[in-house]
């Protein structure tokens, strides 16, 4: 999924720089850090896990692995999505344990700059803000980094 208003400006290029994924939940955009992303698959089947946190959707087998299904949309307290056959979902590494966060779609690595950041508004959704790490300035967009120590830290 190209689309030209996401391409980081080349004036930046000095200023340190970090990969994110670019990721669409109910038609919205969020940046997931690059460095702990190993795939991007389907989910064929799920096991549900009694007495998860609603935000599990399941555990998933990913190349002989068993790993965790964490759906964005309920992480980010937003309207129910599809059904979990055949989702879309990311392969993450965290903290030594493997995830499986489902999104609606993936589109391109960007490298932001730390100067292309804005601070976090003070009406920023708290559950979202709680979710994010920082907000970047592309072009017209914001597109708010996901936080991977909070996403994938549950309380029960």
């Amino acid at each position: 999924m190209r689309n030209a208003a996401l391409t980081a400006s080349p004036s930046v290029a000095a200023d340190s720089e970090a990969s994110y994924f670019t990721v669409f939940v109910c038609g919205e955009i969020f940046g997931l850090p690059v460095e702990n992303t190993h795939t991007i698959f389907r989910i064929t089947s799920a096991t549900s896990v009694q007495r998860a946190p609603s935000d599990i959707v399941g555990l998933v087998n990913l190349r002989g692995k068993i790993v965790t299904a964490v759906c964005l949309r309920r992480r980010l307290n937003m309207a129910a999505g599809p059904s979990i056959q055949d989702a879309l979902a990311i392969g993450i590494e965290h903290r030594g344990e493997n995830f499986a966060l489902i999104v609606d779609a993936v589109g391109d690595v960007l490298k932001l700059a730390k100067s292309m950041t804005i601070p976090i508004p003070a009406h920023f959704d708290p559950r979202r803000s709680r979710l994010t790490l920082g907000l970047y300035r592309v072009g017209k967009l914001l597109i708010p980094v996901l936080d991977t120590d909070v996403l994938f830290t549950f309380q029960h």
